[in-house]
């Protein structure tokens, strides 16, 4: 089982794990993110910031994914990927990535997220990115609106036959923010994110992460979808998604 299955001449196949909870045919912004920084990594430096931009709605069919350099460095470089669908470009994002160095003679001192609950949750429906994912909520709950937060565990490989690590199962939870936490019924209202960036303070260092997410709404149709991501150690990053929230 994983995400996706690796095709060869940079193609890829998603896998049913991928399927959004809106349409069968499209996929879940989550793994195709994760999946261009992925696909994005410099050897050398980390992963500090990576700015995913949904084009329109992602189909579920083989893509082919295109890197190039923005800037390059030795101390900090940008990149840029392309997730092409029949010959259109779908999915883009551009990452920042810092060398890391010494250790400075200050380092913050962690704050601790809640215990890591004993039951599970499960999302209504069955779809195939929540079934991807173990849920277990410490605010709020998955089928509820409002702020929500959860600890997560990615149950396979982004990649077929490529270990998951820390980055991978950061950016595949970090575009369910808005889900996790939305305020209006997703039956009357769209809530869209058409972007999503994540800030990484570092790499989570062990299966969970736990996203502490909310969403603000303005008074002329827009919001705000925001979550704190944190391992057993402290936080290891931030989530921000504007929102198109309008009727149906």
């Amino acid at each position: 089982m994983s995400f996706y299955q690796p095709l060869g001449d940079d193609h890829y196949a998603p896998t049913e794990f991928t399927e959004s909870p809106w349409d069968s045919a499209m996929q879940h912004g989550g793994p195709p993110a994760a999946l261009l920084g992925h696909r994005l990594r410099l050897t050398g430096l980390r992963l500090a910031r990576i700015t995913v931009d949904f084009l329109g709605p992602i189909p579920r069919r083989e893509f082919r994914v295109e890197v190039s350099p923005v800037k390059p460095g030795r101390l900090t470089a940008l990149n840029e990927a392309r997730m092409l669908v029949d010959g259109r470009v779908a999915v883009t994002a551009r990452a920042w990535h810092i060398a890391p160095g010494p250790q400075p003679p200050v380092v913050s001192e962690p704050v601790l997220p809640p215990a890591l609950p004993e039951r599970e949750d499960v999302f209504d429906g069955g779809w195939g990115y929540g079934r991807a994912i173990e849920w277990r909520c410490t605010k709020g709950g998955l089928n509820a609106f409002g702020e929500t937060h959860a600890w997560t565990r990615v149950r396979m490989p982004l990649i077929e036959g490529v270990p998951i690590d820390g980055q991978d199962r950061a950016l595949i939870v970090a575009d369910s923010a808005n889900g996790l936490s939305a305020e209006l019924h997703w039956d009357k209202w769209l809530s869209i994110p058409p972007t999503m960036t994540a800030t990484l303070l570092r790499e989570s260092g062990d299966e969970w992460v736990h996203m502490a997410c909310r969403t603000i709404l303005s008074d002329d149709g827009l919001g705000l979808a925001e979550a704190v991501l944190s391992d057993e150690h402290g936080k290891i990053g931030q989530v921000a998604q504007p929102l198109l929230v309008r009727a149906r």
